[in-house]
């Protein structure tokens, strides 16, 4: 049953993103990327940056 759900979203979640045309892409000198892959890159910089500055949980107890 789950996995009938899982196939219906990714479906409709495929169905949004037009594939079928070509694809859009950054020129920067020798540099080319694709839009896509630019966005995830940005992506991974944004974790990375967040995962520097966001402090991690600490324990409460009688150490403090």
């Amino acid at each position: 049953m789950f996995y009938i759900d899982l196939m219906m979203l990714t479906t409709l979640l495929g169905a949004l993103v037009n594939l079928g045309g070509s694809g859009n892409y950054i020129h920067w000198g020798f540099i080319q990327l694709s839009v896509a892959n630019f966005v995830v890159i940005l992506l991974m910089i944004l974790v990375f940056i967040l995962a520097i500055v966001l402090p991690f949980p600490r324990r409460r107890g009688r150490d403090q």
